[in-house]
């Protein structure tokens, strides 16, 4: 596939981006969206964002085809876990779901359209009408893609002109999606700029800074701290932090068939994405008491592991990575030789592809990723919150498997100590549309509200 030169992305590698570039591309995006994109119906958006996430549904798609052809070597993803990923994420955008959304966010699905009124508007007297910033900056992160086309998909909803800057390297998605929405309305996609280059060029964030009236950014604490810092006064600023997740198991479900089910579905959890993105599970906690111990547990989902390898591989690390759950891997080695009680290993042979740790001390810890996950045995979920207090305030989802009539307790109990998405096992990479990230409206943080009260 040849892509058109729509894109600063799509020049060729060798092109140097200047200030000037910059700062022209922001002025042509802020023409287009007075052109092309203000005066466009919520209606009218929803059914582009909708049709073309149907055609990357489609086998034949050509955007899908490419991607699915060149993206693993240009992502590192290998092509099962490209195409799952690409899947759940593109089944999302339903006209429905973005209904959903809408109401959700702004309590009538037209506010972004018209004044409007809800009911409780109507006793009050009062109507409403959203809007949009200008011109919106997203960086975007490198690990995973789905951060970087949601905030497209957001970005265009609620009519905003943006610009998104990719990490070195990590634009080959963001740019076929893009080009996928312009091939389907030129207009639209002439309100969308995608860019990448390394992070920390003074001069090019500058220009870019000075243009925005609202950047969202996905990155380590360090980064998002330096870009706040750049940031004039007036622009607004919705950064997502380095966050980490974790599971927890029941011990009253772990028992025959439902036990195998649960552990596939925790294996879905660490194949997806090759566990790289922050809605990963490090850790799956795993009761005492139950038919099945957390060790056999942790056995059985090395066993699945070791399976998903044969049909989903992870494929190939640099060798750095590789060299990291190796020695990781050894210490466990030595641990397991020691206390075969409190700590045994499984991993896969002759490779990295995966490991599974067991251990009884209760313990967050931070995993190597790609497929290296832990599993700790606990009495109950107030030990597993006890273990996991050191990352209190920094955990995006924790997914569960408990019996129904529980669920609520649980999941208030997760709430109360922090908790800001709480799913089923085998979801936790899977959120729906109308997620709220990091317990943050997801257009409601973009938007300003005008009321006309009467």
């Amino acid at each position: 596939m040849n892509l058109p030169n729509y894109f600063l992305a799509d020049l060729p590698p060798e092109a140097t981006l200047s200030p000037t570039m910059i700062a022209e591309a922001c002025q042509t995006l802020k023409r287009n969206r007075e052109r092309y994109l203000m005066n466009r119906s919520t209606d009218g958006l929803v059914k582009v964002l909708s049709n073309v996430a149907e055609s990357w549904l489609e086998p034949d798609y050509s955007f899908r085809k490419y991607a699915l052809e060149i993206g693993p070597a240009q992502t590192g993803f290998p092509h099962a876990t490209l195409m799952r990923g690409l899947d759940d994420f593109f089944k999302r955008l339903t006209r429905e779901n973005f209904h959903a959304l809408l109401i959700q966010e702004f309590g009538d699905a037209k506010r972004l359209d018209a004044l409007t009124a809800t009911p409780a508007d109507q006793k009050q007297n009062r109507l409403a009408i959203v809007n949009a910033p200008e011109f919106q900056v997203h960086i975007a992160a490198g690990n995973i893609p789905n951060p970087t086309l949601s905030s497209i998909v957001f970005g265009l909803l609620t009519r905003s002109a943006q610009f998104v800057k990719c990490a070195s390297g990590a634009s080959f998605l963001p740019r076929l999606f893009a080009h996928s929405i312009y091939e389907a309305d030129p207009k639209l996609g002439a309100c969308m700029e995608i860019a990448e280059w390394r992070g920390g060029n003074v001069e090019l964030e500058k220009t870019l800074f000075a243009e925005a009236d609202c950047v969202t950014a996905t990155g380590d604490d360090e980064t998002l701290a330096a870009i706040r810092a750049q940031l004039p006064v007036k622009t607004r600023f919705l950064g997502h932090g380095h966050r980490v997740s974790f599971g927890y198991v029941a011990g009253e479900v772990l028992y025959g068939s439902r036990a195998k089910k649960i552990v596939a579905a925790a294996a879905d959890d660490v194949v997806a994405w090759n566990q790289l993105g922050c809605l990963s599970p490090h850790v799956i906690y795993v009761q005492l008491g139950g038919e099945i111990a957390p060790e056999h547990f942790a056995q059985m989902l090395a066993d699945e592991l070791d399976k998903r390898e044969a049909s989903e591989p992870r494929g190939e690390l640099p060798a750095e990575h590789a060299a990291v759950i190796a020695s990781r891997r050894g210490i466990y080695e030595v641990r397991a030789a020691h206390s075969p009680g409190t700590t045994q290993h499984w991993c896969s042979k002759d490779s990295t592809a995966w490991t599974v740790i067991y251990e009884a001390d209760s313990r967050f810890q931070i995993s190597c990723l790609n497929r290296f996950i832990y599993v700790k045995g606990v009495a109950d979920l107030t030990a597993a919150l006890q273990g996991a207090d050191d990352i209190r305030g920094k955990v995006s989802t924790i997914g569960i498997a408990s019996p129904e009539e529980k669920s609520n307790e649980i999941a208030t109990q997760l709430a109360r100590w922090g908790a800001t998405r709480i799913c089923l096992l085998g979801q936790m990479q899977n959120p729906p549309l109308t997620w709220r990230h990091d317990g943050r409206p997801s257009l409601g943080d973009l938007v300003t509200w005008t009321d006309l009260e009467m």
